[in-house]
Formats: structure tokens, C-alpha cells, sequence
């Protein structure tokens, strides 16, 4: 190779690396922007299906307001899995870049906060359909066949009581594996993620208190203990906008651990 061909393929090496570093940060921001959106996919729908089933659901007479109800519980549980399966896709979109920083971490966070917690979403979902049936032949049933199927009911609702609690504990693991990381990378200023990560711990204490209660209420922020579930509620929040606004504020950093 000519002197002057190894100059000029010395001056391009710079050239090359800067615009491999601006397409590796557009990447960035594409998935800063894409992890904001689908949090508040989540929690809008999350919205949604609480005002629609919980009129329904959380009522003593659940099997007729459900016979009553029956498009009221199906959309219900659609906004279920349009909940679910976004939150359950964040860890997923993050992993190749967590990756680089702890692989076990963030596989952690896929699991728990992306496997484990679709699977509880599904089962609460096929929990409540089947209660559709079980309420049109309760509400045509005698009293002997209405006081079997009442019981039934009493098991799917009592399971989706559980799922709820156990949903709620593999949620806050995943979430603090999330926040953890996002404090170590420096994807998000560190008193946001602090924030999550602390409103993770707050947050797992509400589903165990409330399991431990004999009052058997709901897991919702208006009951007895929803306060240990509003620091991370109201953060999550914040999150998703910072993320759709500011993106990742150390792309640099991972681009660097990168190259």
C-alpha cells in the first residue's frame, strides 16, 4: 500500500468510527423511546381493565354482575394482556444492552420481569373468562346447583386473588433487577433509577402484608396498603416520560463499553 493510501485510510478510520457511534446512538434512542411507550401502553390499558372488571369483579354478588356483564369482562381481560405484554417486552428490548454490563442481571430481569410475569397475566385472564360460563349457568341454575357453581366461582376468584399477590412479588423482583441495572449503566439519572429501585422494595411489601391480612381486600393503590405501591406507580410514570423526552443521558457510556 502507497504512503498516500495509508493516509487516507487513516483519515477515514475516524470518520468510519463516528458514524458507526451516531447509527449506534440513534439505536439507542430508538429503544429509549420504545421502553417509555410501551410502559405507558401498559398502564394506561392496566387503567382501563381496573375500571372495567373491578364494578364486575369486586362485588358480593360477582356471578351475577358477570352474567350481566359478560363484554364488560372480556374487554377486561384484554386490556389484561395489552398490559401485560408490553411490560413484559421491556427486558426483552433491553437485554442486548444490559447484557454487556451483567448478563445473569438482566436475563434475571427477563424472567421475572418479562417470562414469569405474562404467565401470571395469562392465567388471570383464562381465570376470569371461564367465570363467564360458570356465571350464565349460575344464574339458570337451582338452588342446589347455584350454591356447587357459587363455589366454583368462589375458587377462580380466590385464584385470581393469588395470581394478583404472586404477580405483584415477581413484578418488584424484576423491577429492581431493572432499576439496579439502569443505576449501574447510567442509562437514566441515578436518583430516577434510586427511585425505582426503592419503590421496588416498597412495592414488594404490599402484596406480603396484604396476604397476611385477614381482611382478604383487594391489592389496589385505594386499599389498606396501596400506599407502598404509589412511590413506584408515580415513578414509573416519570420514567416512561423521561425516556420518550431525554432519552438514555449516557449513550456514550455504552458505546464506549461497546467498542
Amino acid at each position: 500500500m502507497s504512503v498516500r493510501g495509508s493516509l487516507q485510510t487513516t483519515e477515514k478510520a475516524p470518520m468510519m468510527r463516528q458514524a458507526s457511534s451516531r447509527s449506534k446512538g440513534n439505536t439507542y434512542r430508538k429503544t429509549a423511546v420504545t421502553v417509555g411507550i410501551l410502559f405507558i401502553i401498559g398502564t394506561v390499558a392496566g387503567i382501563f381493565s381496573g375500571v372495567l372488571t373491578a364494578p364486575v369483579l369486586d362485588v358480593p354478588n360477582y356471578m351475577d354482575e358477570v352474567a350481566a356483564n359478560e363484554a364488560r369482562v372480556v374487554w377486561g381481560a384484554l386490556m389484561v394482556l395489552v398490559m401485560g405484554f408490553p411490560l413484559a417486552m421491556i427486558p426483552v428490548v433491553m437485554f442486548p444492552i444490559f447484557r454487556k454490563y451483567n448478563e445473569p442481571l438482566a436475563l434475571g430481569a427477563v424472567v421475572f420481569r418479562g417470562v414469569l410475569e405474562a404467565i401470571a397475566y395469562i392465567l388471570m385472564v383464562l381465570c376470569w373468562l371461564v367465570l363467564i360460563p360458570l356465571s350464565q349457568e349460575f344464574v339458570n341454575a337451582g338452588a342446589q346447583d347455584a350454591a356447587y357453581l357459587q363455589a366454583l366461582g368462589g375458587v377462580l376468584t380466590d385464584g385470581v386473588y393469588w395470581i394478583n399477590h404472586i404477580l405483584a412479588l415477581v413484578f418488584t423482583i424484576g423491577a429492581a433487577m431493572l432499576y439496579w441495572l439502569f443505576w449501574k449503566t447510567k442509562l437514566i439519572p441515578s436518583w430516577l433509577a434510586l427511585w425505582g429501585f426503592l419503590g421496588a422494595i416498597l412495592y414488594f411489601a404490599a402484596p406480603i402484608a396484604n396476604m397476611l391480612d385477614s381482611a382478604r381486600l383487594p391489592l389496589s393503590l385505594g386499599v389498606k396498603w396501596g400506599y407502598l405501591m404509589i412511590p413506584l406507580a408515580i415513578q414509573e410514570m416519570v420514567f416512561a416520560l423521561w425516556l420518550i423526552v431525554k432519552g438514555f443521558n449516557h449513550a456514550t457510556a455504552v458505546l464506549e463499553k461497546e467498542s
